[in-house]
Formats: structure tokens, sequence, C-alpha cells
């Protein structure tokens, strides 16, 4: 189910690769501690060295970020094992879900779902515009009946974070 770009290349998330380099700090962090901690004690043994690698190798598998693109009336949300596509120009809902962490939940008219972090937008405005332009289209065709508030609070957030950045690189903050 590949979507062309029709508007040049695909914008990637720009924090992707920190997010990542931050999963294996932690796992290696873990592991590392725990096998000293049996080296301390004198507990050490392959097999409970094995158990604290399975377990590190737990924490990363949890904490491995999602990588997130878009192109021209796409976008795509990658995890370890698969990707999920949505096609922005045929979204039908636009869902805020709040919990823990807020996330922003995309379904398209073709079955497509897409879960991501609102913050990855504010992030990488690339990201939002190529959403955004997907999104608007949907509304224009009559496809998107559920979403319309939860885009318009996202673009309000969006406009407030790039008038603080303009004041910050204007020195009037």
């Amino acid at each position: 189910m590949g979507c062309p770009d029709v508007s040049g290349e695909a914008a990637n998330e720009l924090e992707w690769t920190r997010e990542l380099w931050s999963a294996v700090r932690c796992a290696a962090a873990l592991l590392l501690l725990l096998l000293l901690l049996d080296w301390g004690t004198g507990r050490i043994a392959p097999w409970r060295a094995a158990l604290w690698l399975a377990l590190s190798g737990l924490l990363f598998v949890v904490l491995y970020p999602a990588r997130v693109s878009a192109g021209g009336n796409w976008l795509a949300s990658r995890r370890l094992a698969r990707e999920r596509r949505v096609r922005t120009d045929l979204l039908v809902s636009v869902r805020c879900l709040d919990g823990i962490s807020a996330r922003l939940l995309l379904r398209d008219a073709l079955g497509g779902r897409v879960e991501i972090d609102p913050e990855v937008l504010v992030r990488n405005p690339q990201l939002w515009v190529r959403l955004n332009e997907g999104a608007r289209k949907a509304a224009a065709d009559g496809l998107l009946l559920c979403g319309q508030t939860a885009l318009r609070r996202l673009s309000a957030r969006m406009d407030s974070e790039a008038a603080l950045a303009v004041f910050k690189a204007s020195g009037l903050d």
C-alpha cells in the first residue's frame, strides 16, 4: 500500500536518533548495574547474566521510539516490528487520547490507523504541515467528520510554539 510523495521528499522526525540512543543507554545502564550488583555480591552466573540481558533487552523494546515520517498525503509511524500508515487526505477521524501521555489517533477511510505523540508534531513543523494539508483536504471533501476540534487545538498550539520560537530568536522572550 505505497503512497507516492507528490510534494517532494518525505519529512522525518528530527529527534528520533537522540531518543534511540537514549533507549540504548538506559538498557545498557540497567544491564551494567545488574551485572555489577551480581559481581559485587559474588552471585554472578551465566544464567543470571542471560536473565539480566533479556531484562535489559525488554527495557530497550519498551523504550524504542516510534519513527514518524510524512510525505504527500501520508503519515507513517514505524516501531521495531511494523509500520502503520494513514492517508492524510482520506482521514475520517482524529482523536486526542489523554492518559499518562497524550496520544493523537488518526484513522483513514482505507482502514489505516496511526497513533503518535503530539509532541512529535510540535518538535517537527514539517510533519505538522504535511498532516494539516491532508486533513484540510479530507475536511473539504467531507471525509473528516470527527476531529476538527482536536486539529484546531493542535493548530493553536503549533502557532503559539512558532510565536514563542520567533520571540526567543529575536531576543524578546
